[in-house]
């Protein structure tokens, strides 16, 4: 039976480490949670929340899926946002890619990937949305500039769900941001791209009355 034994040792190894630093860092962490953020990510090994804004356990919420594309009739990733705006009260929620994303470079190129295929649909929309202004850049700089994009057109999709807009005419205090990850170096960069109120939004995507 294949056990996977070095991962059941490195997981000692931290435990041993959270503990040196904090002799109640577990007991405390199994009370509960109350994270500010919720971080809407790509899948990519590469980007690991915690590590990158240097949070610990029970800090941030996370949701990740491939190219961190936020679609409304994907229930998993709304009831992540559902909960962590309405039961764990996040104030934050950061909508994250990373130049280099291997999702964005596969909806650009517009190869076959298989099963993935439909899911990267959605990416393949912003492309074709903004198609001159990509075909005017080199391929690299395009990959990049599509990556920033996609961040994008994820922000405004999550300030259009229910949930957020619900939170909005509740009066709760809640910004959607959006940012972009440098595999390269490590460094995030803010897109300028923050949402606090369905005013910055489009009318089409205001959805609930109080909201227009």
């Amino acid at each position: 039976m294949k056990t996977l034994s070095k991962l059941f040792e490195n997981n000692r190894k931290w435990v041993e480490s959270m503990r040196a630093r904090d002799p109640d860092f577990f007991a405390e962490l199994s009370k509960g949670q109350s994270p500010r953020y919720l971080w809407i990510g790509c899948s990519d090994s590469r980007v690991p929340a915690n590590q990158i804004v240097g949070l610990m356990p029970g800090e941030i919420f996370v949701h990740r899926n491939v190219a961190n594309v936020v679609v409304h009739t994907d229930l998993n990733c709304l009831s992540v946002l559902q909960y962590a705006v309405e039961v764990l009260n996040v104030q934050d929620v950061i909508v994250c890619g990373h130049y280099g994303c291997g999702g964005v470079r596969t909806a650009l190129d517009g190869g076959s990937a298989g099963l993935v295929d439909n899911w990267l649909r959605h990416v393949r929309d912003v492309a074709a949305r903004y198609r001159e202004e990509l075909r005017a850049l080199e391929p690299e700089t395009r990959v990049k500039r599509l990556c920033e994009l996609n961040v994008a057109a994820q922000v405004v999709n999550v300030c259009s769900t229910t949930i957020v807009q619900g939170a909005w005419a509740r009066g709760k205090p809640l910004a959607i941001h959006g940012w972009i990850y440098a595999i390269d170096n490590g460094l995030l960069q803010d897109l300028n791209l923050c949402m606090t109120g369905p005013g910055q939004l489009p009318e089409a995507y205001r959805l609930l009355d109080d909201a227009i």
